[in-house]
Parts: C-alpha cells; structure tokens; sequence
C-alpha cells in the first residue's frame, strides 16, 4: 500500500508535467519572482509571490503551490498543503489546463448561488474547504427549517 501511494504522487507530477499545467504554474510563479522549492510528494513550492491575490493564502497550477508566504509557513500548515495537494490531482483529472476555465465557471457559479467564489464552487469543495481556510456554506432559513 505505502509503495502505491509513492508511485501515485510520482505519476501526477508526471501526468501534470506533461498536461502543461505544471510548466504554467512554473511560469506564473517566474512572474511573480517567486522562489522555487521542493514540497511534499513531488509538489513544487513557489514562495514569496509578488503579485497579490485577494483572500488566497495559497493557490495550486499543476504540481506548483503558489504563495506569498515562505516555505516554513506553508511547512507549518499541512492541512492547507494537503488542501492544495488535492488541487493538483484536480489538474490531472482535468487533463491539465481546462482545469482553469473551468475552475472560474464553479467560482462564478458559486458566487452567483452565494455571494462567494469558494463556498459553492465545486473543486474548493472537493479540495476540503475547512483545510484551505474557508468557512463551510451556512445553511439559508429554508433549509434550517426543514432539519
């Protein structure tokens, strides 16, 4: 079982190498002058972002974990690595770059359904969103009077 799961991480980080989406992440994080480092299970950490993102602590394209932060504070949060780890298997399951079109339709679906990018949006869902630091959905009045 444990050789498996070391094979599996190998075989994303290929499968996302050759999808695109790990050579872009390594061009977003070149864009931002981030640097560059190994992380857990063949991801990349591409810390000291320059370019703001807006309530994102961290962001994932292909096997490249983007942040503004540095390398120990990610270290220091497994459970947002392990949130962002989930992303990157998302990438493979995408078949790489339509990962992000249609990342930004479940975003765009979520915020239409509740005013937020994240709660509802279907990959942060799947990625845990407690883990990467959103509040889960708060039930509406309709629902809490069915319970």
């Amino acid at each position: 079982m444990q050789c498996r799961m070391l094979q599996g991480w190998r075989v994303k980080a290929v499968l996302n190498a050759v999808n695109g989406s790990t050579l872009l992440g390594l061009g977003i994080a070149k864009l931002g002058s981030a640097r560059i480092s190994t992380g857990p299970r063949g991801l990349l950490l591409a810390t000291g972002f320059g370019i703001d993102f807006p309530r994102a602590r961290a962001f994932t394209v292909g096997n490249v974990v983007v942040s503004k932060h540095d390398a120990a504070w990610l270290s220091e949060r497994p459970r947002l690595l392990a949130h962002e780890e989930r992303h990157s298997w998302q990438y493979v399951g995408c078949l790489g770059l339509p990962m992000i079109p249609l990342y930004l339709l479940a975003a765009a679906y979520s915020f239409l359904r509740g005013g937020d990018p994240f709660v509802h949006n279907a990959f942060e869902r799947l990625a845990g969103l407690e883990d990467g630091g959103y509040a889960p959905p708060q039930p509406t009045r309709a629902r809490a009077s069915l319970a």
